[in-house]
């Protein structure tokens, strides 16, 4: 008997929303609440026509323009004008991050941890487990899509409407599905997870960047961003609903080849073979510790890149951004030319120093996915034959550890070298390279204690290392958004990254600096005397 290519799709998406309810949860409470939440504070921070004048004023400086977007709202303006200018770009970052985990979570990775052969091995069909994974998807997103319509409807927002919120959580929805989609596609070409992966984010990068140099320079051009399609909704104003018939169409253009490279590809295959090995292993792979560097060099390569791009396409509008008297030539009259250019620098610095915090957690990602790999790894089975060699346990756990030390950190002077070069030709009087190296100093033990209370959990509570997530996640929004919201400073001390001082506008705190490279000594030790002591995990 033929079974159909889609048999049991409905099974398979209720057997895995029951696997992933709490990851969901997890993601729907953070995202959710973090609109709701901002949404009444609103009222309170932009409820004046002074302080709405004050924020409309500094939302339409380049440097802002290239983090939140184009502000397209049209006088008078309200609070929910501030809110959605400031929010949607933000949001639609982070809808597309939980996509790309969920779309590679439940195909690549499945397919190359053996599940998806268990699967194929009873009454199901070839592409069900993969219709199941985007359906899923798609709930997801119209779940958290309700969620946002729901806590803005009750936040009382000055200015805001129902067809507004409702185009907000319809947007954001879309637009995180239109990623996952992408996810999707990327999990058929590459065939091991780590690719998958890099190529999602890569495509993300790259309409991230596109979308931010376009709105810097010309604003019309961002159309050709799929990213900055969020950005066209012209929300509680025109209400265009364009942008989102936009999305669904490459949606479906998406899905479309998804489908069809699934059905000519075999089971853990990608259209990219990945390249045979050498017959012989090379002097190079001599222990743990070269092996894993090897396994992770596309990822290390792939991220200092991309990360250097990331510098050099911000310091690439330094210039635009501290040129006060371009935005505000009354400004530039009243101080003169040497206070007007003590006061772009000081802007300049201000910017570099906000660039600096998302750089650092940026650099977390792949220093906490290599971490993420020791269990992932062992879980697999992959480690059982280095264990069955004269190798300890702890000269694995160190190798993974030290690779993870090496990715971050030359990640963060990539991102630094990228913005002193970019700002070293567009500036005729540059920020110097010891400068802005006083960002990389100072963020660089943060990002250790990061990384150490991410071992801790690794080594001690395996099964609730998916938590780690939290702390880059929180440290994004309660640094980027702190200012903004008011957050007291016990708030942002929560996270590693909001014990440093404003580096480079100001010097490094070397106290500060050997505290925190202390307390990561001993946040290593705990994590690796917790991973020797606990048993070994397996599938």
């Amino acid at each position: 008997m033929k079974h159909s290519s889609y048999q049991q799709s409905g099974f398979l998406t209720r057997f895995n929303l029951r696997r992933d309810w709490f990851v969901i949860l997890v993601w729907l409470v953070i995202l959710g609440g973090l609109m709701a939440s901002v949404a009444f504070k609103f009222n309170d921070l932009y409820g004046s026509k002074d302080s709405i004048s004050s924020i409309v004023t500094t939302l339409k400086m380049p440097a802002m323009v290239s983090l939140f977007g184009t502000f397209v709202a049209k006088a008078p303006y309200t609070t929910a004008d501030i809110f959605a200018s400031e929010m949607m770009v933000f949001m639609a970052l982070f809808m597309a991050v939980m996509n790309i985990y969920f779309a590679v979570r439940n195909t690549r990775d499945e397919e190359s941890n053996g599940m998806l052969e268990l699967l194929r091995a009873h009454a199901i069909g070839k592409q069900s487990p993969l219709l199941a994974a985007t359906i899923e998807l798609f709930l997801i997103n119209l779940l958290m899509g309700l969620f946002y319509f729901g806590g803005l409807q009750i936040s009382g927002m000055h200015g805001m409407t129902v067809t507004g919120n409702l185009l907000i959580g319809a947007g954001l929805a879309t637009v995180g599905f239109m990623f996952g989609s992408a996810a999707l596609l990327m999990a058929q070409i590459s065939d091991n997870p780590r690719g998958a992966t890099m190529l999602s984010y890569l495509f993300l990068g790259v309409t991230y960047l596109v979308r931010m140099i376009t709105d810097v320079q010309n604003a019309d051009l961002t159309w050709w961003s799929p990213f900055g399609w969020v950005e066209k909704l012209s929300i509680y104003h025109e209400n265009n609903w364009s942008p989102i018939l936009l999305m669904v169409a490459l949606t479906a253009v998406l899905l479309l080849l998804t489908f069809y490279a699934s059905r000519h590809r075999d089971v853990d295959a990608g259209l990219l073979a990945t390249r045979g090995g050498r017959k012989r292993a090379s002097v190079f792979l001599t222990g743990p510790f070269s092996l894993v560097m090897r396994l992770d060099r596309l990822s290390l390569i792939v991220w200092v890149l991309a990360v250097i791009v990331l510098g050099i396409s911000y310091g690439s509008i330094f210039g635009t951004v501290g040129d006060i008297m371009k935005t505000n030539p009354l400004m530039g009259k009243l101080m003169g030319a040497t206070a007007v250019d003590a006061a772009n620098r000081a802007i300049v610095l201000k910017f570099a120093a906000l660039l600096m915090i998302v750089f650092a957690v940026l650099v977390t990602v792949p220093s906490v996915q290599t971490l993420l790999r020791i269990n992932g790894d062992e879980r697999k089975g992959w480690l059982e034959q280095i264990h069955a060699k004269a190798i300890s346990r702890g000269h694995i756990f160190s190798s993974y550890v030290a690779v993870a030390l090496i990715i971050g950190t030359l990640s963060m002077f990539a991102a630094v070298f990228g913005l002193w070069l970019a700002n070293n030709s567009v500036m005729d009087n540059p920020l110097s390279f010891a400068r802005l190296f006083r960002g990389f100093i100072g963020y660089l033990p943060a990002l250790y204690v990061t990384l150490g209370i991410s071992i801790v959990i690794i080594g001690w509570l395996p099964r609730f290392q998916t938590v780690i997530w939290a702390l880059p996640v929180y440290g994004l929004i309660s640094l980027y958004f702190g200012n903004l919201l008011n957050l007291p400073n016990w708030a942002e001390n929560l996270t590693p990254y909001g014990w440093i001082n404003q580096v480079p506008v100001k010097a490094v705190d070397w106290s500060q600096v050997w505290i925190l490279l202390g307390v990561a000594v001993i946040l290593f030790v705990i994590g690796f005397v917790g991973y020797k002591r606990r048993d070994l995990i397996e599938n």
